[in-house]
């Protein structure tokens, strides 16, 4: 089952690397990472998204907690939470295939922020299935590159970290 971890560090040098360490040393898959600035200019924001059961992440948060600089860890569960996702994605786009491509695009609310003699180049946010379903529809026209953020989340309503 996948788990999504919202936690909050000191912005401090080598924190990032323990928390790292923390997940690799016990053999726990990330399988996605985003890290970036908060609302506080002394505290770090890591979105963390794991594979484990309920036990496992009991087990994660403890440790995670338990790290000097943590301030707090708290699971995102999906119903209290919004996740959001960037994506680049870059397709082969023949002049008969554009049109086709504004149309999906269009559809998505991709925005198109490229656009050559042989490549379309768009940009979409959006939870993790979205995303999934745009590449596919993608394929066939030729997806030459795709650029994932990475999980990031936030609380929904007057909850906060």
């Amino acid at each position: 089952m996948r788990h999504v971890l919202s936690i909050m560090v000191a912005n401090n040098a080598g924190v990032l690397g323990r928390i790292v360490g923390l997940f690799s040393r016990r053999a726990y898959s990330i399988d996605s990472l985003s890290v970036g600035s908060s609302e506080d200019q002394r505290f770090t924001r890591i979105t963390v998204s794991v594979q484990c059961d309920e036990m496992v992440l009991e087990q994660i948060i403890k440790q995670v907690a338990k790290l000097v600089d943590v301030q707090e860890v708290m699971e995102l569960k999906p119903e209290s939470a919004i996740y959001r996702e960037l994506c680049l994605v870059k397709v082969e786009a023949t002049a008969t295939a554009r049109p086709d491509i504004f149309n999906v695009a269009t559809v998505f609310r991709a925005n198109i922020i490229d656009v050559s003699t042989k490549t379309i180049t768009m940009e979409l946010t959006g939870d993790f299935n979205k995303i999934n379903a745009f590449i596919e529809l993608m394929k066939p026209y030729g997806v030459l590159e795709v650029v994932r953020t990475g999980l990031t989340a936030i609380s929904r309503g007057a909850t906060k970290i």
